[in-house]
């Protein structure tokens, strides 16, 4: 069975690490097991993309710290907490931390596979769409100072000749230009060009 993701498990109770590694295991998911936050936060420089499934209470350093060092990385992991009863009140916490869900022990299967499925899946799109920016920006960043002055014109609505009146160039030089940043950021209209010049950070939406 392809694995469905890799799921980064944190707990300090082996008993819960190894229910948890035969469970994600059945669903089709890579489980890597940490017994302690400081472990996984040791070995996060090497770890790739995926989801963590975290205890809110463990020695140490607990799952709500956890999310603080979390933030400070440059590594956005989806994390879940895993929670008894009386610790709704740390959960809430968590999750104005950025957990994206919190499940109460005992939990059912279905729902923490399921919640774990829609975190790879978010977390997915979130760097896709990322990637995309990156792009559309890296195709900002291949104009020309002169070029992005005709980009900037176009995008704001201006024609050819208003565009070389204001630069004090011909219009068919600007048009020469124009057909060069349609090239370069890969676009076939006027109003596509707007769209990326939005998504790059151009042009505010």
């Amino acid at each position: 069975m392809p694995a469905e993701g890799t799921v980064y498990v944190i707990d300090d109770d082996p008993a819960m690490r190894d229910s948890l590694d035969f469970l994600l295991d059945a669903a089709g998911f890579e489980a890597r097991l940490f017994e302690s936050a400081v472990s996984f936060l040791a070995a996060l420089p090497a770890l790739g993309p995926g989801c963590v499934v975290s205890d809110v209470r463990m020695p140490n350093l607990d799952g709500i710290e956890l999310l603080r060092r979390l933030k400070e990385t440059n590594k956005p992991f989806p994390i879940i907490i895993m929670t008894g009863h009386g610790d709704v009140p740390l959960a809430v916490e968590a999750m104005k931390l950025g957990a994206i869900d919190f499940i109460e022990k005992p939990f059912e299967d279905d729902r923490l596979i399921g919640t774990i499925k829609a975190a790879l899946s978010s977390a997915a799109q979130r760097h896709k769409g990322e990637a995309v920016t990156a792009d559309i920006a890296s195709r900002i960043a291949s104009l020309s100072p002169r070029e992005r002055q005709v980009m900037e014109g176009l995008v704001a609505g201006l024609s050819n000749k208003l565009i070389a009146r204001n630069y004090e160039i011909s219009p068919r030089t600007i048009e020469v230009y124009r057909a060069n940043v349609m090239t370069k950021m890969q676009a076939s209209s006027v109003s596509e060009l707007v769209r990326l010049a939005i998504r790059g950070g151009l042009l505010k939406d």
